[in-house]
């Protein structure tokens, strides 16, 4: 299966836009966002993809983003979120809490562990665990990027957003 995973979007319309093209254009099969939405108005892009999302520190509305998520048929998993795709054990955390994600990236619970947070992209095995942070969607006046990830080879491919 071909995942399509990014991070910290800041309401950055632009770039989300930009990011859906491009996972529709490879036909991801699961697209996994690991917070900081921040709005509400960021999740409408997403509609047509299958997307699971967790919330980050500064996601601001819960409550809206939400009713967003149901509005597009979208899969909110709250602060957390772990599940089986193909029998790859996948767990899916925003990062705020750098012990956390090294827990979960060292306790080989996981295939792949996705987190965001840092806004500096990651691809690395650790033990048995490939832990991968997309970057960030925004960019921050630097580097705005998207992952994809095969996880049948287990390659990640990261790919960079412009404007």
């Amino acid at each position: 299966m071909l995942l399509g995973l990014l991070s910290d979007s800041h309401d950055h319309v632009l770039h989300i836009k930009q990011a859906v093209t491009i996972f529709k254009d490879e036909s991801v099969d699961l697209v996994l966002h690991a917070g900081d939405f921040c709005s509400p108005f960021t999740i409408p892009p997403f509609e047509g993809l299958p997307l699971k999302g967790v919330f980050g520190n500064n996601d601001g509305d819960h409550y809206l983003l939400l009713e967003k998520f149901k509005e597009i048929g979208a899969e909110h998993m709250g602060t957390f979120g772990e599940f089986e795709l193909s029998g790859e054990r996948i767990a899916l955390y925003h990062g705020t809490d750098h012990p956390i994600t090294t827990a979960l990236e060292v306790c080989s619970n996981y295939d792949i562990v996705v987190s965001g947070h840092t806004h500096k992209k990651k691809a690395k095995i650790v033990n048995d665990t490939l832990a991968i942070n997309p970057g960030t969607v925004h960019g921050f006046g630097g580097e705005a990027t998207v992952a994809l990830v095969d996880t049948e080879t287990m390659k990640v491919d990261f790919k960079e957003l412009t404007g």
